[in-house]
């Protein structure tokens, strides 16, 4: 990452620029599988022109991150784009434009958008460079992977990033991106009932996740998704000290928000999931996850009876992630019990679409998650509306 540009601010301005520019750097640097270039070497470059081909060929990065700063009387303005070194080709841009206030607080709120977003289209174009490798390698399948499980939760694309994160697995058995990666797959496929054989699902991830975590300790994602697992299977206060962790090791890993929500969830604590999922959302609005982060939200909301409240999360998370099976089969329950039948049945036929084998007895026949009796009066609450939109029972 080059130092961000000061435009049109005076040298008071410039500690502000290069806060930025250093958190940013610090942030980009626990993206699973990049290398980033320290500060020191970067701020060489400060306010000097610069042949981004050169500095991919002396630096060995395939990708230059270059922006600006630009301040006025009451606006601040962050402008960022992502360059292919090599080819000089524009790979994503983005700006960053809101009213002045605290500054530091701006600062971090800039970081972590930008840091999320960065994260998600770093593996997307790793990924398109893999697609174009005669032979690729551990870490192409790794991005592969990742780059299908990001086109969204059908079943059919959580198949094939399992498979990518298998060959990645097969050519380098301790890479702990892949590791983490096919446990996160196994761990929502379980999560959103998406597969019969739930608790090999479970076994598998867990195995994964804790590999990961004794190679790496500091992966984020690995204790961020072994802690959803761990709230999964009846050890929901390990569950969110994992969480906990994963924040400590990257403040802006939003997935363990959510996490955390649904581990309240989880305790009966209804009411607090919606301000985690929230939290998350603020952090990386555009996030690709953010359909499952909205439906857990809608869960929650048509647990504890607040079932227009839970409409519009639901809604929202198809709208954001259309294949997200779960949300239709929720939200085709939260519709019954507003008594509004012909919507909630259309929903069942667009989730039974998706996923053909979808029944009431597989997410009944499912371990409950908590033996919370506001948990599990919620569970009867949610078969109660599916029964009602027609949802099979068996």
């Amino acid at each position: 990452m080059l130092p961000l540009a000061n435009i049109g601010g005076g040298p008071e301005q410039d500690y502000f620029v290069d806060g930025v520019t250093e958190s940013l750097t610090t942030d980009l640097s626990r993206i699973s599988g990049s290398f980033v270039i320290g500060r020191s070497t970067a701020f060489t470059y400060k306010g000097k022109a610069v042949d981004l081909k050169a500095i991919g060929r002396e630096l060995n990065v395939r990708y230059v991150l270059e922006g600006s700063v630009q301040r006025g009387v009451d606006r601040l303005r962050v402008n960022v784009q992502l360059i292919e070194a090599e080819t000089g080709a524009h790979i994503w841009a983005e700006r960053f434009d809101k009213p002045i206030a605290d500054l530091f607080v701006m600062q971090d709120e800039i970081v972590s958008r930008l840091a999320n977003r960065l994260g998600e289209e770093i593996a997307l174009a790793e990924a398109r460079r893999a697609e174009r490798s005669p032979d690729p390698d551990s870490m192409d399948h790794y991005f592969l992977g990742r780059a299908e499980f990001n086109r969204g939760l059908a079943p059919a694309y959580l198949q094939k990033a399992h498979s990518h994160f298998d060959r990645s697995l097969d050519l380098d058995p301790d890479n702990v991106d892949a590791l983490a990666g096919r446990g996160m797959v196994d761990l929502v496929a379980a999560a959103i009932w998406a597969s019969d054989d739930r608790v090999r699902r479970l076994r598998s991830a867990e195995a994964d996740l804790t590999k990961a975590v004794r190679l790496n300790p500091d992966h984020a994602t690995a204790h961020a998704a072994l802690g959803y697992l761990r709230m999964l299977s009846h050890r929901i206060a390990q569950g969110i000290a994992e969480c906990e962790r994963a924040l400590e090791i990257d403040r802006n890993f939003a997935s363990a928000h959510v996490f955390m929500g649904m581990g309240k969830f989880l305790l009966g604590r209804n009411e607090e999931t919606e301000a985690h999922v929230r939290e998350a959302l603020r952090i990386s609005p555009r996030d690709t996850l953010a359909g499952i982060w909205s439906y857990i939200a809608g869960w929650a909301k048509l647990a504890s009876g607040r079932d227009d409240e839970a409409v519009d999360w639901l809604i929202r998370s198809i709208e954001l992630a259309p294949n997200s099976t779960m949300a239709h089969f929720l939200l085709s329950s939260a519709l019954a019990h507003l008594g509004r039948v012909e919507e909630a049945r259309d929903e069942t036929r667009t989730g039974l679409e998706l996923d053909p084998g979808f029944t009431i007895a597989r997410f009944r026949g499912s371990s409950p998650l908590s033996d919370h009796p506001d948990y599990l009066a919620g569970r009867e609450r949610i078969y109660d509306g599916m029964r009602i939109a027609g949802v099979p029972e068996e």
